[in-house]
């Protein structure tokens, strides 16, 4: 914790969103969580290999990977939406933290 009593910032979303786009598994790595990153690259390279066997031969190789191509959307997605929550999650809690906590709304009195 910071001396001020609240956590440090996480992570920017959109840097997270850039990384997992470059390359894959790298926005699960940088929000702490390889693990699940390591389990989407597992499953993209299975699903690509599964769809290269099942594709026929005069597919494109978009065509051929659809099944890697459609999980590393869902990681870029994910990463995406974990980044996400937790910059809000922070936000909301440094609003909490701050003499201003109502924002505009009065309590019941």
């Amino acid at each position: 914790m910071t001396s001020s009593g609240t956590s440090p910032a996480p992570v920017s979303p959109y840097l997270v969103l850039g990384a997992a786009i470059v390359l894959p598994a790298s926005g699960h790595v940088i929000l702490g969580v390889p693990v699940r990153g390591l389990q989407f690259l597992f499953f993209m390279v299975i699903l690509a290999w599964v769809t290269a066997r099942i594709a026929p031969p005069d597919a494109s190789f978009i065509g051929r990977h659809a099944g890697g191509f459609l999980i590393y959307a869902l990681s870029i997605l994910d990463a995406y939406k974990l980044a996400r929550i937790r910059h809000a999650r922070w936000v909301h809690n440094a609003a909490q933290g701050s003499n201003n906590s109502h924002g505009g709304i009065t309590p019941h009195t």
